[in-house]
């Protein structure tokens, strides 16, 4: 397999994982998960702050963006058919209660 820079693949993660938190599965799957905690969040909750998640990545500070990224991604396999990215649903979660609460 070829090398790839690193900056190449952290770019293409952000771009996947920004989309990935609008699509309706993410959505519904981080609801179900929030309904296993005592505090949990409606659907509609959750679809609003992932949602907000997008506009303000911009705006947060690299550090904040590497914080939001390990609490959401478990890991990443890079092959010869691309990426593979595994999702914590519990971050997912954890960052729907974060912005119910700012």
């Amino acid at each position: 397999m070829p090398r790839v820079p690193a900056a190449e693949i952290e770019a293409e993660v952000i771009d996947q994982l920004r989309a990935m938190l609008r699509t309706p599965e993410v959505v519904v799957t981080t609801w179900k998960a929030a309904q296993l905690e005592p505090a949990s969040v409606t659907e509609n909750e959750v679809r609003e702050a992932l949602i907000a998640l997008d506009p303000l990545w911009v705006q947060l500070f690299p550090a904040e963006q590497a914080r939001i990224i390990q609490l959401l991604i478990e890991r990443v396999e890079v092959g010869t058919s691309g990426l593979k990215i595994h999702i914590r649903d519990r971050g997912i979660t954890q960052q729907v209660e974060y912005f119910k609460a700012s």
